[in-house]
C-alpha cells in the first residue's frame, strides 16, 4: 500500500486524531496506539488496522519507554492540549533532536499558539471560531452544526493526515522531519474556502439560509416523500432544472422563473406538495437515469444496498459484520486494504510491538511486573 513501511505512534485520544490514524493505517502505515488506561475496552471507534500498547505514563520508566518508541518511528501523532507533552519531556523539539527525520503531528482545536491555545473546546466551538457556523442553518433559525464532521474530521483528522503525507513526501528530498501544527479552527476554515472566496461573486449576499446553496433555493433542498422519507434536489443549472420539472410533471410556463428570488417560497410550496405525492422509491425510479440531480436521502441501513454503491463496493463489513465506508480515494496501483479484524482492545499488542522495537523478553517481563506496561493476555497474540 502507499504508506507501507511508515511507523506511526498515535497517542490515544477521541475522534479527530484516531480518524487521522485510521486513514494512515488504511493506506498501509503501521499505526501503534499508545493507551494510558488500564486494560479493557477503548472508546476509539476509529481503530481499524491499529495495534495497542498500554503504557503507564505516570511512571518515569513509562515516559522513557514512550520516548524510545517515538524516536524509532516515522510519525508521532498527539492530540493533547498545548504543553502536555512538554511536561513529560516528550515535546517535538526534544524528539527531533534524537530523530531529525521524525514527523511530529500536533492536532488540537486552536493550534499551538494564540490566546486560546490551552483552552478546552469541541467541534462546535472550533466551527464557530472558523466563521463557518454563522453560515449554517435555515433562515430564521439559529446556526446549526452538522454533527461533528466539519472541524473534528474534515478540518481536523483529514487535514492532519494530509499534513503528515506532505511531510513524508518532503522528507524524501530533505531527509528531515518537521512539526505539524494542525488547528481544527483553521482546518475547518480551510475546508470552507469556497464559502470564503465566493462572497465576492454574490453567492452569499443574503442572510443565513437564504442563499442558493444553504437551503434558500427551492431547487437545492430536501423534500419529504409520501412514506416519510426524503429526496435531495440539486438542480441548479437551467438544463438540470428543466429535467427536475419534467420529472415532477410541472410546466415551466406555469411557474415563476427559476431565479426569481421573491418567488422562491411559492416554488418551494409547489415542490413540497408534489414530492409528498409519491414514495421515495417512486421518485427514485422517475429520476434515476436523468440529469435532474435528484437522489434519495439514504439511511445508514439503505446506503450499502443502493445499486451504485453496491457496484463500487463503497461499504465494507468487518469480522463482526459491522458496516462502514471503504477508504477513499481509490488508488489504481496501491489501493487501501483496510483491516477487517476486530478493533484492538487496550494493551492487546504490547508484547508484540515492544518485541518489534527491539526489547527482549526479559525487558518486557520486567516492565509488566513493575506496572510500566500492561498486556491483555486474553486478546494478545503472543
Amino acid at each position: 500500500m502507499a504508506l507501507a513501511g511508515v511507523r506511526v505512534i498515535e497517542l490515544a485520544g477521541l475522534a479527530p486524531a484516531p480518524f487521522c490514524g485510521m486513514i494512515l493505517a488504511d493506506f498501509g502505515a503501521k499505526v501503534i496506539r499508545v493507551d494510558r488506561n488500564k486494560v479493557g475496552m477503548s472508546l476509539d471507534t476509529q481503530a481499524r488496522g491499529k495495534r495497542s500498547v498500554a503504557i503507564n505514563l505516570k511512571t518515569a520508566e513509562g515516559v522513557a519507554l514512550l520516548r524510545k518508541l517515538c524516536v524509532q518511528s516515522d510519525v508521532v501523532l498527539e492530540p493533547y492540549r498545548k504543553g502536555v507533552m512538554e511536561k513529560l519531556g516528550l515535546g517535538p523539539h526534544e524528539m527531533l533532536k534524537e530523530n531529525p527525520r521524525l514527523i511530529y503531528a500536533r492536532l488540537t482545536g486552536y493550534g499551538q499558539s494564540g490566546s486560546y491555545a490551552t483552552a478546552a473546546g469541541h467541534d462546535i466551538n472550533y466551527l464557530a471560531m472558523s466563521g463557518l457556523l454563522s453560515r449554517l442553518g435555515r433562515s430564521g433559525e439559529k446556526p446549526y452544526a452538522p454533527l461533528n464532521l466539519m472541524a473534528d474530521f474534515a478540518g481536523g483528522g483529514l487535514t492532519c493526515a494530509l499534513g503528515i503525507v506532505l511531510a513524508l513526501l518532503e522528507r524524501t528530498t530533505s531527509g528531515k522531519g518537521q512539526i505539524i501544527d494542525a488547528s481544527m479552527v483553521e482546518g475547518a476554515a480551510y475546508v470552507g474556502s469556497f464559502a470564503w472566496k465566493s462572497r465576492s461573486i454574490g453567492m452569499w449576499d443574503s442572510p443565513r439560509g437564504q442563499n442558493m446553496l444553504d437551503s434558500g433555493a427551492p431547487f437545492y433542498d430536501t423534500y419529504e416523500t409520501a412514506d416519510g422519507k426524503y429526496m435531495a434536489v440539486g438542480a441548479i443549472e437551467p438544463q438540470f432544472y428543466r429535467q427536475l420539472l419534467t420529472g415532477l410533471e410541472l410546466d415551466a410556463g406555469e411557474l415563476p422563473p427559476q431565479m426569481s428570488f421573491t418567488d422562491w417560497p411559492e416554488l418551494r410550496r409547489i415542490f413540497t406538495e408534489r414530492f409528498a405525492s409519491k414514495t421515495q422509491a417512486d421518485w427514485s425510479r422517475i429520476f434515476d437515469g436523468t440529469d435532474a440531480c435528484v437522489t434519495p436521502v439514504l439511511s445508514f441501513d439503505q446506503v450499502s444496498s443502493h445499486p451504485h454503491n453496491q457496484e463500487r463496493a463503497s461499504f465494507i463489513k468487518d469480522s463482526s459484520g459491522d458496516e462502514s465506508p471503504r477508504p477513499a480515494p481509490v488508488l489504481s496501483r496501491t489501493p487501501a486494504e483496510p483491516c477487517l479484524a476486530s478493533d484492538p482492545v487496550i494493551g492487546e499488542h504490547t508484547v508484540e510491538v515492544l518485541t518489534e522495537y527491539g526489547f527482549t523478553s526479559a525487558d518486557i517481563d520486567q516492565m509488566l511486573t513493575a506496572g510500566v506496561v500492561e498486556c491483555n493476555a486474553v486478546k494478545s497474540k503472543l
